[in-house]
C-alpha cells in the first residue's frame, strides 16, 4: 500500500467543504474576472461586487449574481446573507506617490468587508494580499510568512496593504476563519493590468533592464492563484499567512522577455545601472510629496522595490498546510498566452 504523502494527509485531515454561496469583492479586475471563472466552474453561486454597471453587465455573462456598490459607502451585510465564505480582492493597487484615497481603500475598506461578513454570518474568508507587505526597496530572498513587516514600507501601497493585512486578521474568530494569501507577479492570459503596460514600454523604446535584469523573481499565474485561494478556503488555518507562486523563481529579465515574446514584442537590449534607477526613484518620491501627489512621476521607491531588485518567496507552508502545488507551468501558461494573442491577431 503506497503511504500518502505528508503534506497530503495534512491537507485532507483539515478539509472544509467548497463554499456553495461565495461572495466576491474586486470582481471586475483582471483576478476577479478570474475567480468568477474559476468557481463557476465549480458550481459555486458567485455574489460579485462591482463598482458599474458595465462591470456588473460583464460579471452577469460570466455567471455570477453582480451586486453594485462600494466598499467605503455601502453596508454590505445584507448582500452577504446567505454566503458562507468571501474573497476580497478589491483593492487600489496604484505603486505611485499614493493618496488618503488608497490607504482608506486598502485599509477602511478591508476592515468594513471583513465586518460585514462576520455580522451576515460568513464562515471562511480569504484576503488578496501581496508580497509588496515586505517591500522596502531591498531584495527580498526566499521569504516567508515568517518574515517581519518593514519598520520603512517601500511606499504607500504598501503600507496601506499592510494596514489591510491587519484589518483582517484582525476580525479573524467569533465564528470567521480569516486566511491572507500573497501571490507575486501575477501574470496570464486576459491580463489587462501590467501585460499592456509593459508592451507599451517596450514599443515606446522607455523599458530596459536594470543592471542586465538578471535577479531573480517569483511569479504566479492566475491559475495558480485561483487555485491557491481554493485551497486555502478550504484548507488554510484561520489567522494564517500563506504565499503562492510558480514554484522555482526565474530571473526577471528572463520572464519579461518571454511575456513580451508571446505578445510578438521583441524585448530590449540596452541596461541601466541600478544606482541611478534607484536615485530616479527618491527623486520622484521627493516630488511626489512637494505635490501631494498631484502631478504623475516617472517612478518612486514602491515601483524600483517591486521591479528592480530580487523578491523570491518561499511556499513551503503553502504545500504543506493547503497540500498546493503549481497547476499550471510556466512553460505552458507562456504557451496559452502565444495561443491567444495569436488567435487575437
Amino acid at each position: 500500500m503506497t503511504t500518502p504523502h505528508p503534506d497530503a494527509a495534512f491537507a485532507a485531515a483539515t478539509e472544509h467543504a467548497r463554499p456553495t454561496r461565495l461572495f466576491l469583492t474586486g470582481a471586475g479586475g483582471y483576478v476577479g474576472r478570474n475567480l468568477i471563472r474559476f468557481f463557476t466552474r465549480q458550481d459555486v453561486e458567485l455574489v460579485a461586487l462591482v463598482r458599474t454597471p458595465e462591470a456588473a453587465a460583464k460579471a452577469l455573462a460570466m455567471g455570477a449574481v453582480p451586486v453594485i456598490g462600494d466598499l467605503l459607502i455601502d453596508d454590505l451585510t445584507e448582500a452577504m446573507v446567505g454566503c458562507d465564505a468571501l474573497i476580497h480582492a478589491a483593492a487600489d493597487t496604484d505603486h505611485g506617490h499614493g493618496s488618503a484615497a488608497q490607504m482608506r481603500t486598502n485599509a477602511d475598506g478591508t476592515r468594513r468587508t471583513f465586518a460585514a461578513a462576520r455580522a451576515a454570518g460568513v464562515t471562511r474568508a480569504v484576503h488578496l494580499s501581496t508580497e509588496s507587505v515586505l517591500a522596502d526597496g531591498r531584495p527580498l530572498c526566499g521569504v516567508t510568512e515568517e518574515t517581519p513587516f518593514p519598520r520603512r514600507p517601500a511606499g504607500a501601497y504598501s503600507r496601506s496593504k499592510i494596514a489591510a493585512e491587519r484589518n483582517a486578521l484582525a476580525l479573524n474568530g467569533g465564528g470567521l476563519a480569516v486566511m491572507v494569501v500573497r501571490p507575486r507577479f501575477v501574470w496570464g492570459e486576459d491580463d489587462t493590468t501590467a501585460l499592456p503596460q509593459l508592451v507599451e514600454a517596450a514599443r515606446s523604446g522607455q523599458l530596459a533592464w536594470i543592471d542586465g535584469g538578471g535577479y531573480r523573481t517569483s511569479t504566479t499565474h492566475i491559475e495558480n492563484l485561483c487555485h491557491g485561494i481554493d485551497l486555502a478556503l478550504r484548507r488554510g488555518r484561520g489567522g494564517e499567512v500563506y504565499f503562492l507562486s510558480d514554484g522555482e523563481p526565474v530571473a526577471f529579465r528572463t520572464m519579461i522577455s518571454a511575456l513580451l515574446e508571446t505578445q510578438g514584442v521583441p524585448a530590449p537590449e540596452k541596461t541601466v545601472p541600478r544606482a541611478v534607477v534607484r536615485a530616479v526613484a527618491a527623486v520622484g518620491d521627493l516630488a511626489g510629496t512637494l505635490t501631494g501627489g498631484r502631478k504623475p512621476v516617472p517612478l518612486t521607491l514602491q515601483g524600483f522595490a517591486a521591479s528592480a531588485v530580487e523578491v523570491t518567496l518561499d511556499i513551503s507552508r503553502a504545500r504543506t498546510e493547503l497540500g498546493y502545488a503549481p497547476v499550471v507551468s510556466r512553460q505552458e501558461g507562456l504557451r496559452r498566452m502565444r495561443a491567444s494573442a495569436d488567435q487575437q491577431r
